[in-house]
């Protein structure tokens, strides 16, 4: 299983997923030329797409999701929350598929499971992959590293994972007040040290990569991510920092 990380941070968040010549798509807050340019950028293998999970309403990772879905033919899967929030109902698409978080979906060679996460959206979801007996873990936009969140990530080859903002830069920064208490709130997203400390409790042997994924552009930096990262990581797995306005090259799981 193979993975490409198009977009990730504030501006948008898109990831393609390949195995065995099928693809699977999970969030599309690109334009629709700049999912395509930054596929190809990733050197992904050519395969044929089989669907698009969106994992909540919000803009930055739902925006182009009907125009992905049409350019691929393909279905677009969501709660019921997401797909309204996105106003996907009544576009002319290739299908809509509602799940309810907890639910184990197939889609052709992939078992995507789906979980709730603490986030100030409808009804917002994380995502374990499986495929060819490996297991992706995507956990991004979480206020709380709840219980359920870590039971689901556990065992995972790969993790795409939740390092939004250095506490510091937060609240010493140009936010409104307003905006800096809904990002450090319970239903808003994880500090650099709240990750660590999450990402501790689901690192074994078979662990071999991070992404530290949703960096705020303004309230944190790569190398401060990936600092915090690798005070946990201590050698034992792969770091990196996801880019907003660049491709990361495709990489296995």
């Amino acid at each position: 299983m193979n993975l490409a990380v198009l977009a990730s941070g504030s501006s948008g968040n898109a990831l393609a997923v390949e195995y065995e010549g099928q693809m699977l798509f999970f969030d599309a807050g690109l334009s629709g030329k700049q999912h395509l340019l930054r596929l190809q950028s990733s050197a992904l293998p050519e395969a044929e797409a089989v669907g698009l999970f969106v994992s909540h309403e919000h803009s930055d990772h739902s925006r182009a999701a009907g125009i992905l879905a049409r350019k691929w033919e393909i279905p677009v899967f969501g709660t019921e929350g997401t797909i309204h929030g996105s106003k996907l109902v009544g576009q002319k698409l290739h299908g809509l598929e509602y799940f309810c978080n907890g639910d184990t979906v197939q889609v052709g060679k992939f078992t995507v499971q789906p979980w709730s996460i603490s986030h100030d959206a409808r009804d917002p979801s994380g995502f374990t992959v499986t495929a060819g007996g490996r297991k992706l873990g995507i956990a991004t936009d979480m206020g709380v590293f709840s219980p359920l969140a870590r039971t689901m990530l556990e065992g995972c080859h790969g993790l795409v994972f939740e390092f939004n903002h250095d506490t510091d830069m937060l609240w010493n920064g140009s936010y409104p007040w307003p905006l800096k208490q809904r990002i450090a709130s319970g239903e808003g997203h994880l500090s650099n040290d709240a990750a660590a400390e999450a990402l501790a409790m689901v690192i074994h042997k078979d662990l071999g990569f991070c992404v530290a994924a949703h960096l705020s552009e303004e309230n944190n930096t790569a190398e401060l991510a990936m600092e915090t990262c690798d005070r946990v990581a201590e050698g034992k797995f792969r770091i990196l920092a996801g880019k907003p306005y660049e491709a990361l090259p495709f990489f296995d799981v």
